[in-house]
């Protein structure tokens, strides 16, 4: 396992982090700094029984997307998000470059923040099971969508507003790493053998060779999504960890069947429920497995 996760990440690395010695744009990014945990003002333990009430939204998982998801949520709704993992600050490796093999190394003993499992076709892999989810573990390679997967969607999007949304996330968690000796050999070898053109420094999902954001700074401190949840308002947002949701509570009435809660456990084992009000919704945001996974615990997909 660890000498293919560790093969997989140097090319990983190599692939997306090649760059000349050019910068050819300008971007509004992060400035280096400490880790954010102002949002823990709003953070609880699954335990606390002031979390079962009733949300305009719960979001379960608070990893990469439910975390800003629930930030821009809370601007005019109220929003409970139940991530199952622990706080980062429970295991500070996460928070540095310097331990980010560690993180992978770790042995899992069903609570550490790198989960692993085994595919269906038997690959070995991992996943995040901490609040930021798979953005506390991963190597910190930032760039923006390919234009070809909007136009391929089939969906109309806001083009100015996702531009907007990529500057919202990129001013709090990306940097423009320092140029290294051996980016600068990898890149140049890459522009020799015709991987062009030159880019420079670009967000951009497009072809050539470039040097691409990260969510590493510049003192090697990770930024990942849960200092997102920082820009939520802390009035109308409630983050709970240890939160397993067990089972999504379905109501049927002559409209059809619609999610009106969550049972969740908290690390003793014992069972919570919370609640959406009126028109309020449940949203899955537990990644490719966790999602369909809590679908089928709660009937739906079943033959």
């Amino acid at each position: 396992m660890l000498k293919s996760t560790m093969s997989a990440t140097l090319v990983l690395v190599l692939h997306l982090f090649v760059l000349h010695l050019q910068y050819s744009e300008v971007h509004s990014l992060a400035n280096t700094s400490a880790h954010d945990f102002s949002y823990l003002e709003f953070v609880y333990d699954a335990n606390d029984t002031e979390l079962e009430g009733t949300y305009d939204y719960i979001i379960v998982g608070g990893g990469t997307a439910g975390c800003p998801l629930a930030a821009t949520l809370s601007a005019n709704y109220s929003v409970l998000v139940l991530e199952r993992g622990t706080l980062p600050t429970e295991y500070p490796n996460l928070l540095t470059s310097e331990g980010f093999i560690y993180n992978l190394q770790q042995e899992d003993d069903g609570q550490t923040p790198v989960e692993r499992f085994v595919s269906g076709d038997g690959i070995d892999n991992v996943r995040g099971r901490v609040l930021g989810g798979t953005s506390m573990i991963n190597a910190g390679v930032y760039v923006r969508a390919n234009t070809s997967f909007f136009n391929q969607t089939g969906i109309e999007w806001d083009m100015d507003l996702v531009n907007k949304t990529y500057d919202w996330v990129e001013d709090t968690i990306v940097f423009k790493p320092d140029f290294q000796f051996w980016q600068n050999l990898t890149g140049t070898a890459f522009l020799e053998i015709g991987i062009l053109p030159d880019n420079g420094f670009n967000l951009d999902h497009i072809e050539g060779t470039r040097l691409t954001g990260s969510t590493f700074d510049n003192n090697g401190t990770r930024h990942a999504s849960d200092e997102l949840l920082n820009k939520g308002d802390p009035n109308n947002l409630r983050v709970a960890v240890h939160a397993a949701v067990e089972k999504i509570i379905f109501s049927s009435n002559s409209s059809g069947v619609t999610a009106i809660g969550v049972i969740y456990t908290d690390s003793n084992g014992t069972t919570h429920q919370a609640f959406v009000r009126g028109e309020g919704e449940v949203i899955l945001s537990a990644g490719p497995i966790g999602s369909p996974q809590l679908l089928l615990l709660s009937g739906v997909g079943l033959t």
